[in-house]
């Protein structure tokens, strides 16, 4: 088989999206624009993939490189239309492969559409992506003769009856590199923008007698750019859509199909529930029977078998996955944050935060808590108002506290310490010590009451 060469169009600015950001960093799915389209080349297995870039090229370098660091980066500087900006990649196409241009603010392609097109070409023909649109104002038409392509003709410089035709060029083609070499030289700027059209390989491809193809998309969402917040809103939500659908068709059941986003991967056991307006964020797993409460933001988090997470959770593992154990009790209004790992049916009620901690079976902090760096034994009862004082201000600490120990309220255990195995802590202590197993610990000042006493009063105005 003929090895495919990427070439990224990411050089535009993208005036209409009204922003200091290059067009193609905007994001969809949680993504850039461009990410997308990288994460595309990759699964077609491309040999190499070169990125054009002119408009804020320094930021997309530098936010592309993590993602793909193999990329080969050319710029165009100035830009002076699709045609010279693939010139500025010619030097980076070996003779012996297909060149397949793709476009950095087209995020929905996929590897199945494309394909078919390579092939089309074949290392010996022009390849061409089409499709139908009821409305082809401003896009380039796809001129045929019988079977072959004849030209691709720009909106502005189309006459009446070329602008009747509703097959449109989508900006996606496949070509020999020996050849777009050719014809490349070739281009002038004799048209109504001034600019050098790719397009016009066509008519030099029809002139040297080399076949044209065009090979029509069944998707439009697949060949729909991205020029405006309202074009980007309007593909976030057709692409969310399919997610949904292809969610339910696995048997979770969503409350609404139209309130939901997963901007990374979700994958759901059998009978998984999911309520509205929930996001789920980088990898998260639901186990079956799993149940998301509506408005809960999950990133990056493995939720067991049979887990509750009771609406308005914010669950946070980009810096440490967040696990959540088989029957676990989460919210409302909990905070799990990076490290968290909670232990089947540990209970974190509302208004309780969990950092870098873990909780063991049956552990429980029903309210207004905060557990961090800690290590939590079973059957713990951590009572409302509690905290673990794990920063000295340089460092963090530890804190321990061993199975069946009982916290009481408004409780500060400064850490490093140990509490020892069921042990209890009294209400309103402060522990900064390890305490033995089984003991009663209270750390507080001795209450006083004072007899006439008198209440400050406000001085007369």
């Amino acid at each position: 088989m003929t090895a495919v060469d990427v070439v990224i169009m990411a050089a535009g600015k993208g005036t209409r999206m009204k922003s200091r950001r290059p067009k193609v960093l905007h994001r969809l799915a949680g993504r850039a624009l461009v990410d997308h389209v990288l994460a595309c080349a990759a699964r077609l297995g491309a040999r190499r993939t070169i990125l054009v870039t002119g408009h804020g090229a320094q930021e997309v370098e530098d936010a592309v490189r993590p993602v793909a660091p193999a990329a080969v980066f050319v710029r165009q500087e100035p830009q002076l239309g699709t045609g010279h900006a693939v010139q500025q990649a010619l030097p980076q196409l070996p003779d012996d492969g297909i060149a397949l241009i793709l476009n950095g603010d087209v995020p929905l392609i996929q590897p199945e559409t494309l394909q078919p097109l390579v092939d089309a070409c074949g290392g010996e023909r022009l390849a061409l992506l089409g499709v139908e649109l009821p409305d082809p104002t401003g896009y380039g038409r796809i001129v045929r003769e019988g079977d072959g392509v004849r030209a691709i003709v720009e909106h502005k410089d189309a006459d009446e009856g070329q602008r009747a035709i509703r097959e449109i060029y989508t900006g996606f083609m496949a070509v020999p590199n020996r050849l777009l070499k050719r014809w490349l030289a070739r281009l002038t700027n004799d048209n109504a923008q001034g600019e050098y059209y790719l397009t016009d390989v066509v008519k030099h491809a029809v002139a040297d007698g080399v076949a044209v193809v065009a090979i029509d998309c069944d998707d439009r969402v697949q060949v729909e750019g991205v020029n405006s917040p309202l074009q980007l809103a309007e593909l976030e939500r057709a692409f969310q859509l399919r997610q949904a659908r292809a969610l339910m068709e696995q048997g979770v059941r969503l409350a609404d199909p139209a309130r939901l986003d997963v901007r990374g991967t979700l994958d759901c056991g059998a009978d998984v529930e999911i309520d509205v307006g929930c996001v789920f964020e980088g990898r998260v797993v639901l186990g079956e029977g799993a149940r998301i409460g509506a408005n809960c933001v999950i990133a990056n988090a493995a939720i067991g078998a049979g887990a509750v997470i009771h609406p308005f959770c914010y669950i946070d593992g980009e810096k440490g996955e967040v696990q959540v154990g088989e029957g676990a009790l989460v919210g409302p209004f909990a905070r799990l944050r990076p490290g968290a790992k909670l232990g089947p049916e540990v209970h974190i009620g509302n208004f309780v935060e969990v950092k870098n901690s873990t909780l063991a079976r049956g552990a429980k902090a029903n309210h207004l808590a905060y557990l961090g760096d800690a290590v939590v034994g079973e059957r713990v009862n951590y009572g409302a108002g509690s905290i673990t004082a794990n920063y000295d201000g340089a460092n963090k600490h530890r804190t321990v506290i061993e199975d069946d120990v009982h916290i009481g309220s408004n409780c500060v255990l400064v850490a490093p310490v140990t509490i020892g195995k069921g042990g209890t802590v009294g209400a309103g202590s402060t522990i900064s010590k390890d305490t033995a197993p089984g003991v009663l610990s209270v750390a507080r000042g001795k209450q006083a009451s004072i007899a006439g006493w008198q209440r400050p009063k406000k001085a007369p105005k």
